[in-house]
Parts: C-alpha cells; structure tokens; sequence
C-alpha cells in the first residue's frame, strides 16, 4: 500500500516530471506542472505523476500517468488517478494502448467509437494508426470516456 506522499506538483518539480514521462516512454506533449498530482519518494524524487490536460473549454483528458518501473506495483498509479478523478468534473477522457483499457476500466471509463469522438481525438487515433503500420506494435489506441 501507498506510504509516499501525494500532493500538487511543484515548479522545482517540472525537469523530474519531463523526466519520468520520457522514462515510461508515453506522450511527452502539454506537459505543464501546474496540472500535474505527484508522488514523492522520501528523497523527493517524483517516482509517480498524472495530470488533466484541457483541450478547448470543455474537454478534459486523464494524461500522463506514469510510475517510476523502480516503483511499480504499489498502487501508486491508481492513487494518482482516484485524487485526479475526484478532484476533476466529468465527463473525462483518456487514451490509451489497447492493453491498458482493462485498467481504466475499473475507474469506468468506457471505450467510445470513433464517431463519438472529439475531433482532437480522433485525430491523435488515425496518426497512431498511421504510425504503427511502421512500427507494427499490433495495439490499438482507445479513447475512453467516464461520464
């Protein structure tokens, strides 16, 4: 169970939480400290962080959750994803690798179709498309939506 403290980013904090998004190797676009939640090893180093990206006024994204792999399996993710989704209206979306919807479905997100889909979405969706005919990692991106 989660012992390290979760709290608002700081900007001291900003380079260490550029740093763990690279590490994990996920999007590293609107990466902005002020939006971010953290949790901090009692070295305080960020091991975990999440942010909600806007995207216009009334469209919110559940991004950038990452962990530390030195620190994985502790519940961290899901500690900074409950402060996330309590601290912030729906509804919320989210994407991500085929293989992680079954995370995100515990918190009730739900994959939406494309149609259904905000346009900046739907556009990130055909680019991944596009993108993995050269790196054939055989997922899909998903776009999930909690109400």
């Amino acid at each position: 169970m989660n012992t390290y403290p979760v709290r608002p980013a700081l900007e001291s904090e900003s380079s260490q939480i550029k740093g763990l998004i690279n590490l994990v190797g996920i999007n590293p676009t609107g990466l902005d400290w002020k939006r971010f939640i953290v949790v901090v090893n009692e070295k305080g180093q960020v091991i975990a962080c999440g942010q909600i990206k806007p995207h216009g006024e009334d469209i919110r994204e559940l991004a950038s959750i990452a962990v530390n792999p030195e620190y994985r399996g502790q519940g961290l993710a899901r500690v900074v994803i409950e402060m996330l989704l309590h601290e912030n209206p729906r509804p919320l979306y989210l994407m991500c690798v085929s293989h992680n919807g079954p995370m995100y479905e515990k918190f009730g997100f739900q994959v939406i179709a494309d149609k259904a889909m905000p346009r900046y979405f739907a556009r990130i969706k055909k680019l991944f498309k596009l993108s993995d005919v050269f790196r054939r990692s055989g997922q899909e991106l998903l776009v999930m939506k909690l109400e």
